[in-house]
């Protein structure tokens, strides 16, 4: 049996392969530069070109840092961005999920108010609010400090995370609520009993968001923690570049370990993103 030749699928497919190849070439740069020797680098009409070898100086470069020249490694920074990524992701997604929980089944009156006023607050630009909010931590004691990072990012990340979590909780029966509280089951019950366990698929949705989200972040990093041995990786990165001659190669290596950390967690999590975000989008 003969496939018969389709010139539409096959427009599809040779559009989607052109689009993929051009998004992966500043990967592939990204990757041949940080395994070129700085020599190497230094030659533009070589950056296309593949490394000679497996270079891994420009890796122990930028872990390290380089004392005479002043930089810093990212060693000390990566475990800043665990310190301030893993908690706020937490607090984000566990505030989200009692959001969601509250807003789609214990209805009260201006609850819808209350939700398109926190679905407003997804569309402030950081840079609108970077002024008062450094006068509030600063004023609450929380200024330069790790922990008022955090609060931040949780805060951020509410609109979101509710959004996400409320149209997952929208899916479940009210036949099954009802049922508990006439169970016995108060408030908290029900969503440890009933809601939590259902949730998970949309804990995986709201996890690798706000993960990569507040680990790729820059700008709240850089104005609000100004010691330098406080900062998370994003802004040591930026702190690599040397002021005169830039060691691409260093650079590029750095970037790589900044990535590896939400590649893990979309490696090990990334098959139940798409069912998890899906999960409240379709009725019936």
């Amino acid at each position: 049996m003969t496939t018969r030749f389709n010139p539409a699928r096959f427009a599809v497919y040779f559009l989607l392969v052109l689009f993929a190849l051009i998004f992966l070439i500043p990967v592939y740069v990204l990757l041949s530069s940080s395994f070129k020797t700085f020599a190497e680098v230094q030659d533009l009409s070589n950056m296309w070109g593949l490394p000679q070898g497996i270079n891994l100086e420009s890796f122990k470069a930028a872990w390290s840092g380089i004392p005479e020249k002043g930089l810093r490694g990212l060693a000390p920074n990566l475990a800043n961005s665990f310190k301030l990524t893993i908690p706020a992701t937490i607090l984000s997604a566990l505030l989200g999920s009692m959001n969601g929980y509250v807003l789609s089944k214990w209805k009260f009156r201006g609850s819808d108010v209350i939700f398109m006023l926190m679905l407003f607050g997804m569309f402030i630009p950081y840079q609108s609010v970077l002024v008062p909010l450094t006068i509030t931590l600063s004023s609450i004691g929380l200024g330069g400090t790790l922990w008022g990072l955090i609060l931040v990012h949780v805060i951020y990340g509410i609109p979101i995370t509710t959004l996400i979590f409320r149209n997952y909780y929208a899916e479940v029966p009210n036949e099954m609520i009802e049922a508990s509280r006439i169970d016995g089951a108060g408030f908290f019950g029900i969503y440890r009993h009933i809601m939590f366990p259902l949730s998970l698929p949309g804990f995986v949705v709201v996890i690798i968001w706000q993960f990569t989200n507040i680990w790729n972040e820059f700008l709240f990093a850089v104005t609000i923690l100004q010691k330098p041995e406080l900062q998370p990786i994003t802004v040591a990165l930026r702190n690599l570049s040397g002021s005169q001659i830039q060691e691409w190669n260093m650079i590029m290596a750095g970037a790589i370990i900044a990535a590896i950390p939400t590649l893990i967690v979309y490696i090990i999590m990334g098959r139940y993103f798409i069912r998890g975000l899906l999960a409240g989008s379709v009725k019936g």
